[in-house]
């Protein structure tokens, strides 16, 4: 990221009375498609002031409108060291939502050095360097929700990487809400998920492979991006909750 860029719309509609998060500042990283823009839909319904962080300006213009008004703001995991400047322009904040972040499923033999070490930035170096540059903006009472998933808990032949990465994200969230008390460390952790994501996976395979994927589940279908959404709104509101995984896979943990 060569400089960093805040720019505003409308704000989102008024909440109303019973709003969970009416008043609240919440950031989302990578809020402009899949998981991170279905949360960015949801708390901005429950009253919160949204800024959006992603990498493409258009890209966050499209998600603002749709979600009613949001701030944006340029930002690249790749970069996370430039957070710093773009915490400095914005005001503080209540909750830090990160969902960026892609995925690769090879094996051990099949991936390269860079492999590994693009994994463990985008997973966690850059998740965590953009924690770290939050704090100081963070206030008390707010919280942080990072992304997990299933496979820290359900191993795939071709999954060790992303494996270890997520399952490292879990044990972090744990430390972490006990170095940054008061301020609340959650994690959840998504199950097959119908996102764009899923489409690098699976090409023209994907209808097939989902539908069989949604038969062995116990909800009898895979995930929504506003489930995952609902789950975070849970965590973000819920001021008694903290070093917690919150799975939402549709009992892909039990089968």
């Amino acid at each position: 990221m060569n400089e960093t860029i805040v720019r505003h719309t409308a704000a989102a509609p008024e909440a109303t009375g019973h709003a969970l998060l009416a008043g609240r500042h919440v950031m989302v990283v990578g809020g402009t498609s899949g998981i991170g823009l279905a949360v960015a839909r949801h708390v901005a319904h429950e009253g919160a002031e949204v800024t959006l962080v992603g990498r493409d300006a258009e890209r966050l213009r499209r998600a603002a409108d749709e979600i009613g008004g949001a701030r944006q703001c340029i930002g690249d995991l790749h970069d996370s060291a430039s957070f710093t400047a773009l915490f400095d322009a914005l005001p503080d904040i209540d909750h830090l939502v990160i969902t960026a972040g892609t995925a690769s499923l090879k094996t051990l033999r099949e991936s390269t050095p860079d492999d590994l070490r693009r994994a463990v930035e985008e997973r966690l170096v850059g998740p965590l360097s953009i924690v770290r540059a939050a704090l100081d903006r963070l206030r008390p009472t707010g919280s942080i929700v990072l992304t997990s998933g299933l496979l820290a808990e359900r191993p795939i032949r071709t999954g060790a990487i992303l494996a270890g990465t997520v399952a490292a994200i879990e044990a972090i969230v744990r430390s972490l809400a006990l170095e940054l008390a008061p301020i609340r460390v959650n994690a959840v952790s998504p199950g097959l998920v119908d996102t764009p994501l899923l489409d690098s996976f699976f090409g023209d395979t994907k209808t097939e492979a989902l539908a069989t994927a949604a038969a062995a589940l116990p909800t009898g279908r895979i995930g929504r991006p506003d489930d995952i959404a609902q789950a975070v709104g849970l965590l973000l509101a819920g001021g008694f909750i903290t070093g917690e995984v919150l799975h939402v896979d549709g009992g892909g943990r039990l089968v």
